[in-house]
C-alpha cells in the first residue's frame, strides 16, 4: 500500500491543487477542511494510518498551531508540514518548536513539496526505528511500537496485549523470519516484567551434549571440562522472561526437565545437590507443527499442552502485504543512516515491486534485501535496479541486461565513453556446468549446496539437516569432508546475498 498524505486546508481551491499535486507524486490523498477534522482523522483507529500531514496554519475553527498542540498532548507522532502564506520567521520558528517537520510557503511548487514530504517520511521512519531499537535494548518495547496496517497483525497485537496482562505461557507460531521474537519482547514490555531480563535461547543451535548445562546450569566439576560454575539461562531470566525459540528442536530428555521446571518453578542444575527456585515468564516459539511432532513421538504430549495454553499465530509477510512498504521504508532509513547514505525512501515502482513479491523468508528476507539495496544505491532513492534478484521473479519487473549491438559493416567512430556491461546472476541459482561447459561433479554440487545452506540458515545445524533431508551426524561428516567445518565459512555475510 502506498503512503497516505492528509491535507488540512479551509480553502477549497488550495485543497484541490494540493490533492492533484500529491497524487502525481504517487501517494494516496485525503482532504479535510479544518483543524478539528484533521485531529479526528488522525485519531480514527478504524481507518488507514496517516503517514504525513500537510497543515495550513490559518484556519477558522482550530488553526495550525492548535492542531500541533493537540497532537503533542495526545502523543500523535505523524510528521507535519505546515503551510504559511507570508513566510514570517516568527511563525515558522513557532511551528517548528511545536513539532512541525518542515514548512512551505504558499503557493508551493511541486518539486519543493515532494522533497518536503519525502524528507518528513524519511525522518519519521528513522526516528521510529531508533526509538524501537532503544526500547528493545531496555526491555520496554510495547505493542504501540509495532506499526501495522494488516487486520491479521492487528488481531495478533490484540492477543499479545491480553497475554501481557497475565503470566500465562504463550506459544508463538509462524514461519521463519516473521518476527516471533519481536512479539515476545512486546509481550514483556507491555507486562509488569518490563525492564527485567529478557533471555533468548535458540533451541535449534544448542549442542546436544550441552543443552541441559546451558539451560539449567551446572556445578563446578559436574562433568569433564566443567572448570567453573555456570548459572544457566533459567537463572539469568529470573524475575524476567525466558524466550525459547525453535522449541521443537529440544531433545526428549531435556523436555522432561523443562516440564518439571514449568510445573514446580524450580530447576536441577547438573551436579547440584538441591534444586534452585526460579521465577520466570516463559514464551516459546516454533516454525514447526508441534502436534505433528507429538504424533511422531519427537515431542512430549504433556509438554505440548503445558506450552500451548495461549497460542498466537503470526501470519507470513505475503499475507499482510499492506505492511511491506512501511517495513521497507523503515529498513531503508535505518540502513541508510548506518551506511552514511542519504536515502529518502523507495520509488513508487520499487514499492510496487517489493509489495508484489511473496518474500518466502518473510521480514528477515526483506530486511536483508533492503540492506543490500542500500549498499548498492548511488541515488537518494532505491529503485528496481537495486533489487535484481527480486525483479527477476516478479512479472513485469524483470531486470535484463541489454545485449551488445551487432558489429557494423563499416568502421564506426570510436565511442566517447566506455560502456561496461555486467552480468547479474542470481546467487540462489546452482551452476551445473563448469568453465569448460562440462557437467560438474556431484561432490562439487553437494559441497556448494551445504555451504549455501550454512550461510542461509546461519549455522543452525538442526534446521539445515531437516531442510536437506539428512541426519545431523551425516551433515557434520559431509561438512568435514568438504572442509566446511571452519566457523569462518558461515560468517562471511552470505545471509544477505541469499536473501
Amino acid at each position: 500500500m502506498t503512503s497516505l498524505v492528509l491535507v488540512a486546508d479551509d480553502d477549497p481551491v488550495q485543497r484541490r491543487l494540493l490533492e492533484a499535486m500529491v497524487k502525481r507524486f504517487g501517494y494516496q490523498v485525503e482532504c479535510v477542511d479544518g483543524g478539528e477534522a484533521a485531529i479526528a482523522r488522525l485519531e480514527a483507529g478504524d481507518r488507514p494510518e496517516v503517514d504525513c500531514l500537510v497543515l495550513d496554519l490559518v484556519m477558522p475553527d482550530l488553526d495550525g498551531m492548535g492542531v500541533l498542540g493537540r497532537m503533542r498532548d495526545r502523543k500523535i507522532t505523524t510528521p507535519v508540514i505546515v503551510q504559511t502564506s507570508h513566510g514570517s520567521i516568527e511563525v515558522v520558528v513557532s511551528a517548528m518548536r511545536a513539532g512541525a517537520a518542515d514548512f512551505v510557503v504558499k503557493p508551493v511548487g511541486a518539486e519543493r513539496l515532494q522533497v518536503s514530504i519525502k524528507n518528513a517520511m524519511r525522518f519519521d521512519a528513522l526516528e521510529d526505528e531508533i526509538r524501537r531499537i532503544s526500547k528493545r535494548s531496555t526491555g520496554t518495547l510495547t505493542f504501540r511500537d509495532i506499526v501495522t496496517r494488516s487486520e491479521d497483525m492487528g488481531r495478533v497485537i490484540r492477543l499479545g496485549e491480553r497475554a501481557a496482562k497475565s503470566t500465562i505461557p504463550v506459544l508463538i507460531e509462524g514461519e521463519s523470519g516473521v518476527g516471533k521474537e519481536l512479539i515476545a519482547r512486546a509481550i514483556q514490555g507491555s507486562s509488569d516484567r518490563k525492564g527485567k531480563p529478557f533471555v533468548t535461547v535458540n533451541c535449534g543451535a544448542l549442542p546436544e551434549n550441552l543443552v541441559e548445562s546451558i539451560l539449567f546450569g551446572h556445578e563446578k566439576g559436574a562433568f569433564t571440562g566443567a572448570t567453573d560454575k555456570h548459572t544457566g539461562k533459567f537463572v539469568e531470566a529470573n524475575r524476567g522472561t525466558l524466550f525459547l525459540d525453535e522449541i521443537g528442536e529440544l531433545p526428549l530428555e531435556t523436555q522432561v526437565k523443562l516440564l518439571r521446571a514449568l510445573q514446580e518453578g524450580e530447576i536441577d542444575p547438573v551436579g547440584a545437590k538441591r534444586p534452585v527456585k526460579v521465577d520466570i515468564r516463559l514464551i516459546s516459539a516454533t516454525n514447526q507443527n508441534l502436534i505433528e511432532l507429538v504424533k511422531q513421538g519427537r515431542f512430549r504430549e504433556d509438554l505440548y499442552y503445558r506450552l500451548n495454553v495461549f497460542p498466537i499465530t503470526i501470519p507470513p509477510l505475503r499475507a499482510r502485504r499492506d505492511d511491506i512498504a512501511d517495513l521497507a521504508r523503515r529498513f531503508a532509513a535505518r540502513f541508510g543512516a548506518e551506511e552514511g547514505k542519504r536515502i529518502r525512501g523507495l520509488t513508487a515502482e520499487c514499492l510496487a515491486l517489493v509489495s508484489r513479491y511473496d518474500w518466502p523468508g518473510n521480514v528477515r528476507q526483506l530486511e536483508n534485501a533492503v540492506f543490500r539495496a542500500v549498499v548498492l544505491a548511488d541515488a537518494d532513492e532505491l529503485t528496481v535496479a537495486e533489487f535484481p534478484q527480486i525483479a527477476a521473479q516478479v512479472d513485469g519487473f524483470d531486470v535484463r541486461v541489454p545485449a551488445a549491438p551487432a558489429a557494423p559493416l563499416t568502421p564506426a567512430p570510436a565511442p566517447q565513453r566506455e560502456i561496461v556491461r555486467i552480468e547479474v546472476r542470481d546467487p540462489n541459482v546452482l551452476r551445473l556446468l563448469d568453465e569448460h561447459s562440462n557437467m560438474r561433479k556431484i561432490e562439487d554440487l553437494e559441497a556448494e549446496i551445504i555451504k549455501f545452506s550454512l550461510a542461509y540458515y546461519r549455522g543452525q545445524m538442526s534446521e539445515m539437516a531437516r531442510r536437506l533431508g539428512i541426519g545431523r551426524s551425516t551433515l557434520y561428516r559431509k561438512m568435514k569432508d568438504y572442509g566446511l567445518d571452519d566457523p569462518a565459512d558461515s560468517g562471511n555475510g552470505s545471509g544477505h546475498a541469499a536473501a
